[in-house]
């Protein structure tokens, strides 16, 4: 117990509390085993026959027993300190499961305990004699129940290593056992990676800033915990612009370090690529920060797993423990933090060791990217209590988006006690604070973005077949993968060299065709001209690409701006008098916004792909798209967004109304749910949190998908298809895979290859062999050049 309280001194001590209250929480911290002085514990060690009784619960239990011995030092009310007694016995990630009936817990506990755990209190009270909650509020002591148990985890995480803290062999004074174990939490605390790093100064970039970035570096910022919202086109350097804001804001006391949250594993993956090959986090702080990636594939990412440890070998770059690497909860934890939205929104939902991430989160600045994102309802509500649940620790924020919709950003900016609807664009606003609404608005040199619509695919296959044989690099984005497979073997049987990226590929499939995609269509790349890239909605932010010429299937307002960030972005290295078509033109694949005779209206021409999005939001976006039939960034960006997306968009013909309803109330229901979901803040921890696993409560909703797991079969063994199984994972939509036939899991190939797996994941990935022709059953197939393919 008292090797976990010196781990929690340091860890809390670069949150800024005044003495009597620190000192109040770490001796809190040292009491959150108590409920191990429990006869039922003894027995248990000892072999004997016992009764279960959680020690967790039993901690929560003597605490209140003896409130009487903790009131007499620290003071307060006592309906301040109960929330607390249970903060710390929840610290294994969920509430303890106190039923309140304490005499029968304290009668299987045994006389002897509860005495013994008296003495304990009033020892430890010696050991921190200014410690007193008198100051805090019945407000602060809620705040602090869903704080409290993150920095008890962390600190039990830690102090419970035997590597770094190995039992004593002789009895002493508990003062004495304490500075010794002080002694060892400073160097345990190094070799986790939770020593922290304080901020620098430097310029972190040496080129002309643009004027959101300069804007960055010169707006005012408020005293306490603040909310940035940036809002610029894309390309316009709203990251580094963020990392302007989020240098001032360390230098002056808002955070310890900071975390990234993106929409997608790519996006995620290619921000700590940049973070850690730019030097940008170095020029931040003043010594070498701890980096991690917190993603659900983290770990098969070879840049993260050079990483880990490699402080031995270059001191001087940033770098990850073993141990900070070991789990996405612990990520967190880093001094710089890259992962997906995900991790960040689960602090918000009542998971397991949710205290943890928020606990990790925050002593950090929140960086959001493409928030735009993130505007469906059930994640909007989410992100909204996350950031309810930040400013409450003090943390700090910057959100960045291209195409916030005003009605989200001001729900978002209300959480810091600021919401404007002011329609300026580009434009940097502080949550009651300073805004810059002056930034420029002139088109860059790309200029504008002429509309044409196609009317059907065969007009598409056309187009991009006359185009890439001038030599132009083309993309099509599809909103569905079905679609997108169709497509590339179109353009091929046309004579065209075709590439396809999608999300049903196998991990390692995927990662190469990015990485070729990448080293074709990147910002750098080669080999470009007269190919064309058929890809879905993940080349919407995921990767940096730059296109001649582009086609896209219909799409909300917000989705085909994104997508037309691709057309002609890097006018630097490919200016227009390069290039081999004359302006550029996002090319959209639609039937005419002005005939809708039935419900029909999309299917005819999108097939699959007209399912993926609400077929009001489609109508909306087409009739006013092609009505003005350009994209000129970043004047024209806003009246685009809120003429479509905006609480005054225009009613749909009577033929899309009942489609229009259902998807409206869809939304209202997954807004439900998340109300239903999210943690209850007006609550303390116990009252207003849970024990679910992730899995029950989502970040995200939609349809259920299936992992499988594909395989190959040599001399009678089932081997994974690129490796491991982990890269062997593709993900496809389970009512379309409980359809199929797929593998037996019983057979007993199968069943030998999964016998060493854990059970969560042996229930839940299905192992799926591949034949030599592709064939996996009846249905589906798979390959290395077209993904998952249903007949």
């Amino acid at each position: 117990m008292l090797d976990v309280a010196a781990v929690a001194e340091i860890l809390i001590a670069r949150f800024g509390f005044n003495a009597a209250l620190r000192d109040a929480l770490v001796l809190l911290t040292a009491l959150h085993d108590l409920g191990k002085v429990n006869d039922q514990f003894r027995k248990m060690l000892r072999g004997q026959p016992y009764q279960s009784n959680s020690h967790w619960c039993v901690t929560e239990v003597l605490l209140n027993a003896h409130d009487d011995v903790l009131a007499g030092r620290l003071g307060s009310k006592r309906l301040r300190r109960e929330p607390l007694y249970a903060a710390v016995a929840g610290h294994h990630g969920q509430p303890s499961k106190w039923t309140g009936n304490d005499d029968h817990v304290l009668s299987v506990t045994g006389a002897e305990a509860v005495r013994d755990a008296r003495a304990v209190i009033a020892a430890f009270l010696d050991l921190w004699p200014v410690a007193s909650l008198e100051a805090v509020s019945r407000e602060e002591a809620l705040a602090l129940s869903w704080w409290l148990p993150g920095l008890v985890s962390a600190a039990d995480w830690v102090g419970s290593n035997p590597d770094w803290f190995p039992a004593e062999g002789s009895v002493m004074p508990l003062a004495q056992y304490l500075t010794r174990a002080r002694a060892k939490a400073g160097v345990a605390v190094q070799k986790a990676g939770l020593a922290g790093v304080g901020p620098k100064a430097d310029r972190l970039f040496g080129f002309d800033l643009r004027p959101m970035q300069s804007a960055c570096a010169e707006i005012s910022l408020p005293d306490g915990p603040m909310l940035a919202v940036i809002e610029d086109e894309t390309g316009a350097g709203k990251t580094e612009a963020a990392l302007i804001l989020a240098q001032r804001m360390l230098c002056a006391g808002k955070g310890r370090g900071l975390f990234v949250a993106l929409p997608t594993t790519a996006t995620s993956d290619a921000m700590f690529n940049r973070l850690k090959h730019e030097g940008v986090i170095g020029r931040l702080f003043d010594a070498p920060p701890m980096l991690t990636l917190a993603h659900g594939k983290a770990g098969l990412s070879d840049e993260f797993r050079d990483l880990i440890d490699a402080q031995e070998n270059a001191p001087e770059d940033p770098s990850c423990t073993a141990w900070l690497a070991d789990g996405r909860r612990k990520a967190l934890l880093g001094d710089v933090g890259v992962g997906t939205i995900d991790q960040a929104l689960l602090a918000a939902l009542p998971t397991k060791f949710h205290t943890l991430r928020h606990f990790a989160l925050s002593s950090k600045i929140l960086i959001v990217d493409e928030v735009h994102e993130l505007g469906e309802p059930y994640i909007a509500e989410v992100l909204e209590r996350l950031l309810h649940l930040h400013r409450q620790a003090g943390g700090s924020a910057i959100l960045l988006t291209a195409t916030l919709p005003l009605a989200l950003r001001k729900k978002l900016m209300a959480t810091y006690g600021g919401g404007e609807d002011d329609p300026a664009y580009p434009a940097l606003a502080i949550a009651g604070g300073a805004a810059r609404r002056d930034l420029p608005q002139e088109t860059g040199a790309r200029g504008p973005v002429r509309v044409e619509r196609l009317p059907d695919a065969g007009a598409v296959i056309s187009l991009l077949t006359d185009l890439a044989r001038g030599g132009a690099a083309c993309v099509w984005v599809r909103n569905a993968v079905d679609d997108a497979i169709a497509a590339v073997q179109a353009l091929r049987s046309a004579g065209i060299e075709a590439d396809l990226l999608h999300a049903r590929f196998a991990l390692t499939d995927r990662k190469r065709i990015e990485q070729a995609t990448l080293s074709r269509f990147g910002k750098t790349g080669q080999g470009r001209a007269g190919r064309v890239l058929v890809g879905t909605q993940i080349l919407e932010s995921s990767l940096d690409l730059d296109f001649d010429v582009m086609v896209s299937d219909l799409a909300p307002m917000a989705g085909l701006i994104q997508r037309a960030g691709r057309l002609w972005r890097h006018m630097a290295q490919r200016p227009a008098v390069a290039r081999p078509v004359p302006a550029p033109v996002l090319h959209v694949l639609s039937p005419d916004p002005a005939q809708v005779t039935d419900g029909q209206w999309l299917m005819r021409v999108l097939d699959k792909g007209a399912y993926t999005y609400p077929q009001g939001l489609q109508w909306r976006t087409a009739k006013h798209l092609f009505s003005v039939g350009q994209i000129v960034a970043p004047s024209g960006l806003r009246g685009l967004i809120e003429t479509v997306h905006g609480p005054e968009a225009a009613d749909v013909p009577s033929p899309l109304e009942k489609a229009d309803r259902e998807a409206e109330g869809k939304a209202m229901a997954h807004k439900s749910h998340a109300w239903q979901n999210r943690i209850d803040l007006s609550k303390s921890y116990r009252e207003g949190s849970g024990d679910g696993r992730d899995a029950d409560y989502p970040t995200r909703l939609g349809e259920a998908s299936r992992t499988l797991a594909l395989a190959q079969i040599r001399d009678g063994r089932v081997t994974p298809w690129g490796g491991s199984w982990p890269m062997a994972e593709v993900s496809a939509r389970k009512s379309r895979l409980d359809a199929l036939p797929l593998p037996d899991q019983a057979h007993p190939a199968i069943a030998a290859a999964k016998k060493d797996w854990p059970d969560w994941r042996r229930d839940s990935v299905t192992i799926c062999p591949v034949a030599d022709d592709g064939t996996i059953c009846d249905g589906l197939s798979y390959s290395a050049g077209f993904g998952l393919r249903f007949a």
